[in-house]
């Protein structure tokens, strides 16, 4: 997209422009996310880049949106590490493009080992809880967020018959994040065990995020 041309994603928020805090994401909050192989990351960042997009922080899946909590990041860890103790890693299943109130995302499937974990995340507090959370859990990756309604049809033709880099993979870790200044700080890593092992999927990692 020449550089003249306005983006699709709204930076300063207005009248005509959804507010990225909508996300329920504010310096301080918490999430345990899972992250994207190298390969589904770099073509998300590519075509995110491609068509002046972002989404919130890098792509990831939540386990859980982001919260709240008065403990302490030493009790928060903990307790994560209880609530995960034993879990076993599990396969994502990429469903394709959907759109929602100003947001085009990579729609994943739910599956039962993903809203397991989802719930056992949910018990961890005293803490927030987000709208999205429990029966309106829908993970999901974010490519788009707080599109201006006359950029959204467009943006959706551009995307919606595009050919994914894979449709599934595996994801081995969890990791609990910070939301400070924009970014995601990534305070501590929950390997999830592998009785099987894995098929032709791809293996999601928590290190160094593709360019």
């Amino acid at each position: 997209m020449p550089a003249s041309d306005p983006s699709p994603l709204s930076l300063p928020a207005g009248p005509s422009c959804p507010n990225p805090a909508d996300s329920g994401v504010t310096d301080g909050s918490y999430s345990l996310v899972a992250w994207p192989p190298p390969r589904l990351d770099g073509w998300l960042r590519r075509l995110q880049e491609q068509l002046g997009v972002s989404g919130f922080g890098v792509p990831h899946i939540n386990l859980r949106a982001p919260f709240r909590t008065e403990l302490s990041r030493r009790e928060l860890i903990e307790r994560f590490r209880d609530v995960l103790d034993g879990a076993s890693s599990f396969e994502v299943t990429v469903k394709g493009f959907k759109r929602y109130k100003s947001v085009i995302f990579l729609e994943c499937e739910t599956s039962a080992r993903m809203l397991y974990l989802h719930l056992m995340a949910l018990s961890v507090g005293p803490s927030t809880r987000s709208p999205y959370d429990g029966e309106s859990y829908a993970p999901h990756l974010t490519l788009a967020l707080g599109v201006l309604p006359w950029a959204e049809e467009d943006l959706w033709e551009r995307v919606e018959a595009m050919e994914l880099p894979l449709t599934r993979f595996q994801v081995s870790a969890l990791s609990l994040t910070i939301e400070e200044k924009g970014e995601f700080v990534e305070l501590h890593t929950y390997p999830l065990t592998d009785p099987e092992a894995p098929d032709a999927g791809e293996i999601s990692s928590p290190t160094e995020p593709a360019g």
